[in-house]
Parts: C-alpha cells; structure tokens; sequence
C-alpha cells in the first residue's frame, strides 16, 4: 500500500519541490534544524564533554536513524519516513538527560508538568521556526506520517504512566496528526523507530561502559553479576518478561561467540568490540524483520497495515543489555544527580524571578503575557532547549553578585 495523499499532507498546505519527495523534504528540515544540532552538547548516559569517545545525544541520534532507516526500508516503509522519526525523536531532551527531564517535569506540574517525547513534538511543530500561521508558529511544518512516526506515546498525560506524547497547548495538531483516530495504536513507523531507540542505547551505551572502565564484559559469567543485572533488568526496563526468561537472555548473551572475554584497550580488543556491537545489531534487527515477515509476509509494510513483530528472547536480551549500563554506569551517581537537578532548579528560578533574559524568541513572547502558566511553560521551553554545558553557564552567571 502506497503513502495516500493524506499521509502527505502538512497542517499548512505547501506547495511541492520537484524533484523530491515529501518525506526527503521533512529529512532535510530536520537534518538542518537548530534542535538537532544542540543535541550534541547534551547527555547520552555519560555527560557530554566529560570525555572524547563516549555517545552524546546527537551521536546516539544519527546511530538510531541508521538502524531504523534499514529496518524499516527491508519491510517496506518509507525510509525517510523512518530515518526522519528517529533524527527528530530526542529533540525536546532536556539538559542532562532523564535526570533533567525529571526535575523539569517536578518544576512545571502547574502547567501540566514535562515529558520529553512531548517535547520533541513540540520542538517539531510549535519552537523549531520555520513555518508560520497567521497567529504562531507551526515549527517545521512536516508531514503527517512523518509526525506519527515521532510519536512513541500516543496519548496525553494520565496517571499511570509517566510516559505522554502531547501537552493540552499542543492538541490541536496532535489530533490533527493522528486523524483518522487508531486509539492508542501507533503506526509502524513508530515502532520501527522505537526499537531502533532501544537497539541503539542498549549496544551502544554498553559499548561505552566498557571503553570507559565502568565494565568488564568478562564478569558478566560471573553469577552474582549476571543475577544482578537480572533484577535490574526486570524491575527497569522488562516487567512484562519473568525473570527466568530474562536470566535466559543473560547466558545466551555471555554464550556469544562474539562476547568479549578480555577488553584491554589494544587495539585488537576495540576491533573485537566494534565487531561485537555489529553483530549484535545484525542479531536484534534480523531478529525482528523476520518475526515481522513470519506474520506478514507479503507486501511493503507502512502506516497502520502491520505492526513490527520483536521474539520475546529477543527483548530479554536487550534489557538485560540495557540493565548492564544501568547496573555499571548510572546507578550510584546520586551526587552528580543532585548537583544536576539543583542546576536545573536554580536556572529555572533566576528565569522565573527575571534574574536573566532567555534567548529572544521566548524573551518577547514572556514580555508578551501576563499569564504565569503561559510564562512557566515559556521558561520551561527554553531550558529545554539548553545544552548540558550552556545551562552551567547560564546557572553561574546568575550566581555572580
């Protein structure tokens, strides 16, 4: 089934580009904006700037967008459409990572709090300036699939999860989006793009860890390690899976011929484990297209005509990949996370209290309200919108008498 008209169509009718499409045209717009850019002064897992090798935002960005664009092109959607969905996903990532999203989210509950999915749709349709309507801005004013594909949550906030793609300011084009109405279905490109996410982070971020010394991959035949990461698998990232299934996925991954056994930073080792995150890429991803093609064997599957298919044995491998940065990497820096929150939460004050002007886009639409809601979500655009390394600076010049 081909993209209808439909798919293509923006909030603000434009007229076409010969010559390319209207997926290549939203890839651009993306590739080329601010947002995307930014993301590389801002936190993978380990801060950005602490060190030359490890994954920033934007890295981690570019990684996502090639496993999605293949994954998705081999079952048949559109690779643009793909690739677009995963440049744009982490857009509205705050500084700091999920640490800075979390305390946003706290600073902001007035206002109907923070989320970063639901940031980056705003990014995308409302802070990103591109297009205008005769009263706001429509952000890069992309297509409707393209949209969709960003949308890993598709719903407002609710109470039992966390997890929300849309704020009440940004329904109106949500809903515009997600006509015709498939509940709470996301579309295909969604999920490609969303196991792409978490292909990326759990081989990448590992391979990060043990570059860095937080882990030797030789442990993990160890039974206490391996029990540990089992738990912190379940209890972050697998509730669905039980833990015997999980502690499966364990030794199957310590069984891999391609596990390595020894990492001492020569130069064959970072070979070997180069080869490692290729080959476990190749294992996830193939995985997937295949139990994809078992249930839908025929055709190009796009939009809402089929949903991506990932084995069970496979997602247990990946959380237990993911529970092994968890274990090694973010758990036990409760005083780097401290400091980052009270960063956050002295920057937003000084912003509040007009101890400092924001950029001018959100400085003279601030002078523009009266509203304290409209002013908080304002300020929580903008530092949003912040690098890991400018809302230190911004933080210490408000500290100077």
């Amino acid at each position: 089934m081909a993209y209808s008209g439909h798919d293509h169509a923006r909030y603000l009718a434009e007229p076409g580009y010969p010559g390319r499409s209207d997926f290549a045209r939203d890839r651009a717009r993306v590739l080329h904006s601010a947002a995307l850019r930014r993301l590389a002064a801002k936190t993978q897992v380990i801060m950005a700037g602490q060190d030359d090798f490890p994954r920033t935002r934007l890295t981690h960005t570019l990684e996502v967008a090639q496993i999605s664009r293949e994954l998705g092109a081999a079952l048949g959607a559109d690779p643009d459409v793909v690739d677009t969905a995963a440049l744009a996903h982490d857009l509205g990532h705050p500084p700091f990572g999920h640490n800075g999203e979390s305390v946003l989210d706290g600073l902001s509950t007035q206002v109907g709090g923070f989320e970063g999915n639901a940031q980056s749709l705003r990014v995308l349709t409302r802070l990103e300036f591109k297009v205008f309507a005769p009263d706001r801005s429509l952000g890069l004013n992309l297509t409707r699939a393209t949209l969709d594909a960003v949308i890993k949550y598709p719903w407002p906030r609710r109470v039992d999860t966390g997890k929300f793609n849309v704020y009440a300011e940004d329904l109106e084009v949500y809903t515009w989006v997600r006509q015709p109405a498939f509940g709470e279905r996301r579309c295909f490109e969604a999920q490609v793009m969303d196991f792409a996410d978490d292909v990326a982070y759990c081989v990448h971020d590992l391979e990060d860890a043990i570059v860095s010394g937080a882990f030797d991959p030789a442990t993990l035949r160890d039974r206490a390690v391996r029990e540990d990461v089992v738990s912190s698998a379940h209890t972050e990232y697998a509730s669905t899976l039980d833990l015997a299934a999980l502690a499966d996925g364990a030794e199957r991954i310590v069984e891999l011929a391609f596990w390595p056994s020894g990492f001492d930073h020569s130069a064959r080792s970072l070979a070997g484990l180069k080869n490692m995150t290729s080959m476990l890429i190749r294992r996830f991803c193939s995985a997937a297209q295949q139990a994809t093609r078992d249930r839908h064997p025929t055709g190009p599957l796009q939009r809402y005509e089929a949903d991506l298919v990932v084995p069970p044995e496979i997602l247990a491998e990946v959380a237990v990949l993911k529970a092994i940065t968890y274990n090694h990497v973010m758990r036990g820096n409760d005083e780097r996370y401290v400091w980052e929150r009270a960063v956050i939460s002295d920057v937003f004050a000084g912003l509040i209290e007009g101890r400092r002007s924001m950029q001018r886009p959100y400085q003279l639409a601030w002078e523009a309200t009266e509203d304290p809601d409209r002013r908080v979500r304002l300020v929580v655009d903008q530092i949003a919108s912040l690098t890991d390394l400018s809302i230190v600076r911004w933080r210490d010049e408000m500290a100077r008498p």
